[in-house]
């Protein structure tokens, strides 16, 4: 499991999404537990949908790896790396 520490951006790069996943949902990027989070970034339904998730699917963990990275990358620049308590 990913420490905080370990999936801070960095300055240069951003943020380790691979890293942030582990530490969500270990690295599964399908997850769909039944706890209203989904993805390997544990996508809650109304932050996919606001930072246009539905582009690419309907949740979260039905879309790629790379998609789910996506949409991270513009939920983030709406409101922050708090969505991730990983981050």
């Amino acid at each position: 499991m990913a420490t905080r520490a370990e999936a801070l951006p960095s300055a240069r790069f951003g943020p380790d999404w691979d890293a942030i996943a582990v530490c969500e949902s270990s690295g599964n990027w399908k997850a769909n537990t039944g706890n209203g989070h989904y993805g390997g970034l544990q996508f809650t339904q109304s932050s996919w949908v606001a930072a246009g998730g539905r582009k690419f699917a309907p949740r979260a963990d039905l879309a790629t790896r790379k998609e789910q990275i996506t949409v991270a990358k513009r939920l983030a620049a709406l409101q922050g790396m708090s969505a991730w308590s990983c981050a």
